[in-house]
């Protein structure tokens, strides 16, 4: 799709004189509606004003894209607007923006809008092309020269008669990486910005994207051993090991798009410092050197590769056990059944057990992965072994989700540790280093302190927890379901939560059928809060929302550990919190099951089902809401 198709006149105003910001989107938003893509306009401004709030759409260099996915918007479409004496829009440069291009979306869509927003990225960071759509004298004028930049046929008017220096070298002379958390915008624009630069200077470049769609423009390794300097502006983690040896500066992707002439210059320096590769770190691998970073900054970034590998085991386990359970409930008559066997619900039925099985063996890579992943992201592949094993014993001894994040650290830094530990062996044994050493060693150690540092004490904690409920009065409801279902999200699936499992089944054989509906509020409070309060969540997030709708429904607390090892300071309290209203509200209701387990498949089972379902929407919400005050937005 062409960015005219998306353009109409209608949406064009040149020579604009808004008063502010505010002003700046009134008018983009009222362009809009004149082209036919909005049904609710006020609802699309909310949307664009919520968008500006998790971090400004001004871009720099004069430019602005504010943008939204909206329900306000009934057809994908733009609005474009020039202010040649320029407004504050709080650019990221602090710059006035000139450029105005606003981006409508439906809610729902195929993300056009961001295809739409990399397409014109790479376009308007030609500072020639962006100054000639400000000077265009009207509007046929301004489609035409955008149609000819997409047509590759823009050519500036200076250009013509004055074409600036001609690179004669015989190499590509610098070098560079662009990549952002999203690998939408900032990615092209980055690159688009420090290839426009370069050109005017007559310096060639070649610059890789590491964006959505994955790495493009590959460097190859003749050009990194001829280039005279490399760029890497990137927000995220980008294979470096190919650098070894050679000048690299290292900076943030705004960087690339604001600063590309003063990048260049460090490049071509001579003074820019010499990469050196880490001891095993391969040259596909991802890890960069981020040790001018700071170290919550290094910790985020190792904690996103090791939840980012490990959704895709938690939602496709979780949706194949909720199927199971939706079968069985079809199937089996829970009331029938000796009270020994409830206690297999989701796997009595042959065909439910086939999905429960392919599903519960998902969900056992779902610790060793996160772990795993984690340790690759410190130490390169050499800490990929030694994760798994320790999140492979995380899981098998109790310590859950939680012993699983440490052992994933713990790994990165011991083999790291190997790595400078073994730095002075004889040449001879370097090759035996990442396939004997690192992984034996490795894996030596972190079974050790999981077995018997981390394993014990949670161990422990595990037992006295299960001790404390058991030996309470049972006269005092209200408190053991709000203990019990707190317990359940502090967790989410280890061992805290599976006392909480135990003292209930526990009840449940001794008579006591009063339910637990705490575990499935997590999934669902976060699914909500992804709903409503969209700039508290990263776009991988939102999309992957709703998918605990169908986890909390099924009681698979385990939905809601990717959010909660992102942020595990803001969520898991908001989670504990709406699991203990849900478990007290399912005691004041006097709500009875004889299955320990199901979720809404047992429904039908239920002692006052219509007041079990409002525990757990009441609960969710509660939690929901905690996580729209506790967690910060996306920018901050």
């Amino acid at each position: 799709m062409r960015v005219t198709e998306l353009l109409k006149q209608d949406s064009i105003l040149l020579g604009a004189k808004p008063g502010d910001k505010s002003g700046a989107i009134d008018q983009l938003a009222d362009l809009m509606e004149k082209g036919g893509n909005l049904k609710d306009k006020a609802q699309y401004k909310k949307d664009v004003l919520a968008r500006e709030a998790s971090g400004t759409t001004g871009l720099g260099d004069g430019i602005a894209t504010p943008h939204a996915k909206s329900a306000g918007v009934k057809a994908a479409g733009l609005s474009a607007m020039t202010v040649p004496e320029g407004i504050d829009f709080q650019s990221m440069d602090g710059n006035p923006a000139r450029l105005f291009f606003m981006i409508a979306a439906p809610d729902g869509g195929n993300d056009e809008h961001l295809q739409i927003l990399s397409k014109l990225a790479t376009m308007i960071m030609d500072p020639d092309f962006k100054e000639a759509l400000i000077k265009a004298k009207s509007k046929d004028e301004f489609l035409k020269l955008i149609d000819d930049k997409e047509d590759g046929k823009f050519q500036a008017p200076a250009a013509a008669a004055s074409a600036g220096p001609v690179a004669t070298s015989d190499h590509i002379q610098i070098l560079a990486v662009t990549a952002c958390p999203t690998g939408i915008a900032h990615t092209f624009m980055a690159a688009e910005s420090l290839e426009q630069h370069a050109k005017k200077r007559g310096i060639t470049i070649k610059v890789e994207t590491n964006g959505s769609g994955g790495a493009k423009n590959v460097l190859t390794a003749d050009e990194i051993a001829k280039a005279d300097g490399i760029i890497i502006a990137a927000d995220k983690n980008v294979a470096m090991a190919r650098f070894d040896g050679k000048p690299v500066v290292i900076t943030k992707v705004a960087d690339g798009i604001n600063k590309a002439d003063e990048l260049i210059d460090k490049a071509l320096s001579g003074n820019a410092p010499i990469y050196h590769a880490k001891a095993g770190e391969s040259a596909g691998g991802g890890s960069e050197d981020i040790s001018n970073e700071s170290f919550g900054r290094q910790v985020y970034k190792h904690l996103m590769n090791g939840v980012s590998h490990m959704l895709p085991f938690v939602v496709g386990g979780g949706i194949l056990i909720a199927i199971a359970f939706l079968i069985d409930g079809m199937a089996v008559d829970l009331n029938s059944l000796p009270a020994d066997q409830r206690g297999n619900f989701g796997s009595i039925n042959p065909v439910a057990k086939v999905f429960k099985d392919i599903g519960g063996a998902s969900f056992g890579f779902m610790l060793p992965v996160l772990a795993g992943f984690i340790a690759m992201s410190i130490a390169d592949r050499p800490g990929l072994a030694a994760g798994f094993v320790g999140g492979a014993l995380s899981a098998s001894n109790g310590s859950g989700f939680l012993g699983a994040l440490l052992a994933g650290f713990l790994a990165g830094y011991i083999v790291n540790w190997l790595k400078k530990a073994l730095s002075g062996l004889p040449a001879a044994l370097e090759g035996t280093k990442p396939i004997l050493l690192y992984p034996l060693l490795g894996i030596f150690a972190i079974g050790i302190i999981c077995t018997f540092i981390v394993g014990p004490p949670v161990a422990a904690v595990n037992e006295w927890l299960v001790s404390t409920l058991n030996g309470m009065d049972q006269s005092a409801k209200l408190l053991i379901g709000a203990l019990v279902g707190g317990m359940m999200a502090i967790d989410m699936g280890g061992p805290i939560n599976k006392a909480a499992y135990v003292t209930g089944t526990g009840l449940l054989a001794s008579g006591n059928y009063h339910v637990m509906a705490g575990g499935m509020v997590p999934p669902l409070a976060i699914a909500f809060a992804t709903m409503f309060f969209k700039n508290k969540f990263t776009e991988n997030e939102r999309k992957a929302g709703p998918t605990n709708i169908v986890m909390g429904l099924s009681f698979i607390t385990e939905g809601a550990i990717p959010f909660a090892a992102a942020d595990p300071v803001h969520v898991i309290p908001s989670c504990v919190a709406g699991s203990a209203v849900a478990g007290a509200l399912t005691m004041a209701f006097d709500c009875t099951l004889m299955a320990p387990h199901g979720g809404i498949f047992v429904v039908p089972t239920i002692g006052n089902p219509i007041m079990y379902l409002v525990a757990i929407f009441v609960g969710a919400a509660v939690g929901c809401g905690c996580l729209g005050v506790l967690k910060k937005s996306v920018q901050q």
